[in-house]
Parts: C-alpha cells; structure tokens; sequence
C-alpha cells in the first residue's frame, strides 16, 4: 500500500506521492505529458519503475534501488530549502490545484513548491493574472493601480510574476488594498528573482499571499532561466480566471520580445479570457501600448477597459471565465 500521509520537514509538508513525481521528473526523456497520463493517482515505487522500463522514452532500464536513491538525493535537497518552502504539492495529491483552461499534457503543472496560502489557487478563488512591461510610465501605473484596486474591492486575487514594473504595481497595490496576491516564480523559492523584490516577496507571504515555483534548483545557465520565464508566463493564465494587460511593447523587427505577448499567447490558447487596457484616443502613439493594440486588431472578443468603461471594468472583469476547469482525481489519503 503507498502511504500517502503528509510528511513534515519541521514545517515543510510533502507527501511520498509528491517525491515519486519529482524523482520520475529526472529521468531523461520523461515530461509532464508522460507523468500526466500515467500517474495521475499515486503509485507506489515498484509500478512506476515498472511504467519507467516499459516505456520507449527512457533510454535505459532503471530500478526501485536507483529510484529510491533519487528520491533520497531529492528529500535532501527540500531539507536544505526548508526555510524558504511551506510544502510540495504534486498531481494525484488531494490538495493539488486544478488548473484553469484547456491545456496540452506536456504543459500541465505536475508540481509545485509553495509557501503560503495554497489555497489561493484553488478555482473558488477569484485569480485575476495583471502582467505587463518592466518599466511601465506613470500614467500606465496610475491606471493600472486604479484597476487593480477596483478588482480587489470585488474579491479579486491579485497573480503575477514578481518581475519589475507592472508586476511589482500589481502585487504592490493588490497589498496596499488590503487584499491578497500570489507570485509566480521562474526560479527556487529559496532564489526570489528578481532579487530588488525579495523584500516584496516576505510581505506577499507575511499577508496572508502565495509564492509558487515549478523549480527547486537554480538555472544553470541564462538559456534554462530564460525558458524558466516562459514556463512561468503559463501559470499565470492557467491559474487565473482571466488575465489583464497593463501596457506592452510587441515583437519588433530586431528580435525583442515581450513576456507578456507569451502569457497573452499562452492564455488565448487555453479559453483563458484576456482582457486589455488600452485608449485609442490617448495612447494610439505611445509604443507601450503597441502589444494591447496588436491583441485588439487581431481579436474581437478581448475586453478593452479604456476611460470610457473603467468604473465599471474591475466588476465586469470578475465576472469572465475559462471555457474549462481541469479537476484531478480526488485522492484519499492512507494513514
């Protein structure tokens, strides 16, 4: 029988099921969309070495020894975060978050580090991702600080990324409204990048918010943590029930590119319904604006916040949802 009783590390909580992912997670060739069709509820060790070696994706037959010796190697590690990390919640865990949208196996969450409210990411809560450019003017900020306290006021939690300019506004006005905010991070939570808002980050915790990674270890190089960015822009529209640009350049002719046009990207793909601050009458030529008037040409059914509707904006806002609410298998847990 696989005991799936809650471990504690003092305060880290985890269970055997949530390290038998992690530990299968290592091996070469094996993804998300693997662990998502064939561990969907906890197995015990033996089974999923005997999935391991019957799949064509692994290149070389493993064993429970080696297996069990992964898992040390990985229970060693969350001992030495244990600091910076609440718990480990992973697929087939009772407690783990279904996600929003309808999403491809290979981009579905399989687990996650917290520390803080986990709750935060549950569907009942009312998640409204605010992302946008790092250095947003201050006419940007003011009205996205207007909006965001606006949704705030109705029951709105506040997601975003942590990053600088229109991510810091958002978590920083979500708390100075006296509401609750949920960061996503591209790298270890006992890592907060960027480093200028680990300060930040405490406060998310210490008011009753949410930090979340996908990530115990540290990038070893700037092409992983640059693909760790983008990984992050998807958990913002898969645990949010709608997203809202702030202000964003778009793809230009040299190459540069925006974090947000990937999460406006990703959420559009999921049913994740977008919405847009944009004026025409006021920001036609600001190019800070160019990706929210990119998203408006190419798609009708975006909600356009402008001076013309903002009162009403953040209650209307809470009213969109996704198309689909992935549930997990609901678990029991075995003393």
């Amino acid at each position: 029988m696989l005991l799936v009783k809650l471990r504690d590390i003092e305060a880290m909580k985890f269970t055997e099921n949530a390290i038998n992912i992690m530990a299968t997670r290592t091996y070469k060739g094996i993804g998300k969309a693997w662990v998502t069709k064939n561990l969907p509820t906890p197995k015990m060790e033996s089974e999923i070495v005997k999935l391991l070696n019957a799949s064509s994706k692994l290149g070389s037959q493993t064993t429970v020894d080696e297996f069990n010796r992964k898992k040390t190697l990985l229970k060693g590690l969350l001992t030495k975060s244990e600091s910076a990390i609440d718990g480990v919640v992973a697929i087939g865990d009772d407690d783990f978050p279904s996600h929003r949208g309808m999403v491809k196996d290979s981009e579905k969450p399989i687990f996650i580090f917290y520390r803080g409210d986990l709750s935060l990411l549950t569907t009942e809560s009312k998640n409204i991702a605010v992302i946008g450019l790092l250095n947003p003017d201050q006419e940007i900020e003011a009205v996205e600080r207007e909006l965001v306290a606006g949704m705030v006021e109705n029951g709105a939690v506040i997601v975003s990324g942590l990053a600088l300019g229109c991510d810091t506004v958002a978590h920083r006005q979500a708390l100075d409204s006296k509401g609750r905010t949920v960061a996503i991070l591209p790298g270890p939570l006992n890592d907060v990048l960027p480093t200028k808002n680990r300060g930040l980050a405490e406060e998310i915790v210490k008011n009753n918010g949410l930090l979340i990674s996908e990530y115990l270890t540290s990038a070893k190089s700037k092409t992983e943590l640059s693909g760790r960015y983008q990984e992050r822009d998807r958990l913002q529209a898969l645990y949010s029930n709608s997203i809202v640009l702030a202000a964003s350049y778009a793809k230009n002719d040299i190459g540069n590119d925006s974090g947000s046009r990937l999460a406006m990207g990703y959420a559009r793909d999921y049913s994740i319904p977008r919405v847009v601050i944009y004026d025409r009458e006021i920001n036609s030529d600001n190019k800070k604006y160019d990706l929210n008037r990119q998203i408006i040409d190419e798609d009708s059914s975006v909600f356009v916040v402008s001076r013309h509707n903002k009162s009403s904006a953040a209650s209307r806002i809470l009213l969109l949802k996704p198309k689909i609410i992935e549930k997990h298998p609901i678990q029991q847990s075995m003393l």
